[in-house]
């Protein structure tokens, strides 16, 4: 028999999806090569599904006779071990960022005289109009919490945005940019202190409770889908950190970042101009171990966050935490850093990175701002957090419409720093 190609991600399968690999069968037999979860963030979403679940799909579609894993969104390494006859493929893919792959595929099939076909996209449907129409359907806390670990297995660099309410929520939901033909999106939320703290007027002491937090993250995870990371200053005395862990991972939180001061909290950017004490490694591990002890499942995630260059420890300090946090259990290791210039972090990354045991590591580039999300992935940085640039983004614009109504005694000419009251009742799903 020919031999057919048939490359698909099939996270939601549709009339589409059985159409080609239906006329694929016509022409020999059918081996799909189905994408990674690596393969497909690296141009889009990440999956719904795992790798693992859609091929228990894929294999029992009438028509499929093997599966065979496409780790790159390029086809060519599969395509010359299997040396097709054929490749079948949907006709929409001759633009974007895939009309370089389609390329590839009809230059390597000409070596051997292997052929394209190209079927008709199936009008009225598509993966992108069920993504969305599940976006509004929502999640379940169980498929949130798991997907930060799938994010950060799949994609060179997760992409995190700080959320103090469910509006910021909405906007990092539906943010997105096309760069070098690819879609960029944030990938999650991030739940700062900071910020929490602030929207409510109060000082960032560690005055709001858990059980105040978790309303604003319970009203957030309503209107959106993607996982959050929670920032838990210090995390509190161990006995507390345990509670805090269950009530978290309850809810469908990924993650917890606490860091290994103690006392008063005291922000990390004020560095050795107020008075900050850090915790012994000793202490810091047996509230890690306490924390790991609480948790229910395997994909809730503690993170270690070192304050060692903060408080000008020194480099050495910083290693060697970061060595006792994972033998602790850590799943995680934040390296934070106050100075205008990426330097000491790279310096981090690059001694940590040959560490002969390693976690995902995660920067937060709030004062060295300079550097790309892409520069710290390159560098060795797995998660990258903008921690509290969407309150920062809305206090001066809200103060100028504030001070300009005040000046002028009426709205007129702050009108163009507000957006529309149609676009609002567009914003929110379920307003008309």
């Amino acid at each position: 028999m020919k031999k057919v190609y048939v490359g698909m991600s099939a996270d939601l399968i549709h009339p589409g999806h059985i159409n080609i690999i239906h006329e694929a069968a016509k022409l020999g037999e059918v081996t799909v090569g189905l994408l990674t979860d690596k393969a497909i963030a690296s141009y889009k979403r990440l999956t719904f599904l795992t790798y693992e679940q859609r091929k228990s799909v894929v294999e029992n579609i009438k028509g499929v006779a093997n599966i065979t894993p496409q780790t790159t969104l390029d086809y060519r390494d599969n395509l010359i071990a299997i040396k097709p006859d054929y490749v079948v493929h949907g006709d929409d893919w001759k633009t974007g960022i895939q009309a370089k792959t389609r390329q590839q595929v009809i230059d390597t099939l000409a070596t051997w005289g292997g052929e394209l076909i190209e079927v008709g996209y199936t009008a009225g449907i598509s993966s992108s109009q069920l993504h969305e129409s599940l976006k509004e359907v929502g999640t379940t806390p169980d498929i949130r919490l798991k997907r930060l670990r799938r994010l950060i297995a799949a994609k060179p660099v997760v992409r995190v945005l700080e959320a103090h309410t469910p509006l910021c929520g909405l906007i990092i939901e539906h943010a997105e940019a096309i760069v070098d033909g690819a879609k960029r999106e944030f990938d999650a939320m991030w739940s700062s202190s900071l910020t929490d703290s602030t929207a409510k007027g109060k000082p960032d002491i560690e005055a709001l409770d858990l059980t105040s937090r978790l309303q604003n993250i319970n009203d957030t995870f309503e209107v959106t889908t993607k996982p959050l990371i929670y920032d838990a200053d210090t995390g509190g005395i161990p006995e507390h950190f345990a509670f805090t862990v269950k009530s978290l991972e309850r809810v469908g939180v990924s993650a917890v970042i606490i860091e290994d001061k103690v006392g008063l909290k005291k922000n990390s950017l004020f560095g050795n101009d107020v008075d900050q004490q850090q915790a012994s490694i000793e202490e810091f591990c047996h509230k890690i171990q306490v924390g790991k002890r609480a948790q229910i499942t395997e994909d809730f995630m503690i993170i270690a966050r070192i304050e060692s260059l903060i408080l000008e420890q020194g480099m050495d300090d910083a290693i060697n935490r970061a060595k006792a946090y994972i033998d602790a259990g850590a799943d995680g290791i934040m390296i934070h850093s106050r100075h205008k210039s990426p330097a000491e972090v790279l310096e981090f990354c690059s001694i940590y990175r040959k560490l002969e045991k390693q976690v995902p590591l995660i920067a937060v580039p709030s004062s060295y701002n300079s550097i790309t999300d892409t520069e710290l992935a390159e560098a060795g940085v797995n998660v990258v957090i903008y921690a509290n640039h969407m309150l920062r983004a809305a206090y001066p614009a809200m103060n100028n419409v504030a001070h300009s109504i005040l000046q002028h005694g009426r709205s007129e000419e702050c009108k163009d720093q507000c957006m529309p009251i149609k676009d609002i009742l567009d914003l929110i799903p379920g307003t008309r």
